[in-house]
């Protein structure tokens, strides 16, 4: 199966990540990946803080020309009623992707999450969880993404997600959410987990073809 590696879902030290951007591109392209999109944690307290950093430094390691880095954000635990609003002011200050931290088992999320998150059309979905068919169905309508997750505990209900958006012609995206240098899997470790999620090849390779046309998407 031939493609790009692509993580559309990391964190640096301006949230919970580890690393500096920088490095956190370097460690990236040494595991293989052609693109990854800054993602880090915000709530109203650090959006404008962190995103105007984050676009500062995605524009001068791209340029570069090693690895191409979007800058994101993912909204984060914010009250559901709010990330819409939230979303607009993240795109109109320089995110190109914007995620928003689903309802995942393994965190209290406010429920509705997921729900709103759909209706706002952000890019991403990350984590939906035990995610139920209103949201899913919406979410195929609105062309807002599923994720896929790689990250230990998020990554519990992929096979629920997985089904899901099977049964409502979703669509899937992998990512790792990394936040440090080991949560970059790499082709042949993204490859299984998607098949421990019950994914066929041709499902797998429509989802890693996703991840190239929200790049599009966003950075049109």
């Amino acid at each position: 199966m031939v493609f790009q590696v692509i993580d559309l879902h990391t964190h640096s030290i301006f949230s919970d990540g580890e690393l500096v951007p920088a490095e956190l591109a370097q460690r990236a392209w040494a595991a293989g990946y052609k693109t990854i999109a800054i993602t880090d944690h915000a709530d109203h307290s650090n959006i404008d803080f962190v995103i105007p950093r984050i676009v500062k430094v995605c524009n001068l390691i791209t340029e570069k020309g090693d690895i191409e880095i979007i800058p994101g954000i993912e909204l984060t635990h914010v009250y559901p009623g709010d990330i819409a609003s939230l979303a607009d002011e993240a795109r109109k200050i320089g995110a190109k992707i914007i995620v928003v931290h689903g309802e995942t088992i393994s965190e209290p999320v406010p429920a509705g999450t997921n729900l709103a998150a759909i209706k706002a059309e952000v890019d991403i979905l990350a984590h939906p969880g035990l995610i139920g068919e209103e949201e899913v169905k919406l979410a195929a309508q609105k062309g807002v993404y599923l994720e896929i997750t790689t990250r230990r505990g998020h990554a519990y209900t992929n096979g629920h997600v997985a089904s899901m958006s099977r049964k409502f012609k979703a669509q899937l995206v992998l990512n790792n959410d990394a936040h440090a240098a080991s949560d970059f899997v790499g082709k042949t470790m993204a490859l299984k987990i998607a098949r421990g999620a019950g994914l066929t090849d041709d499902e797998i390779s429509a989802m890693l073809n996703n991840s190239g046309k929200i790049i599009q998407r966003a950075c049109v």
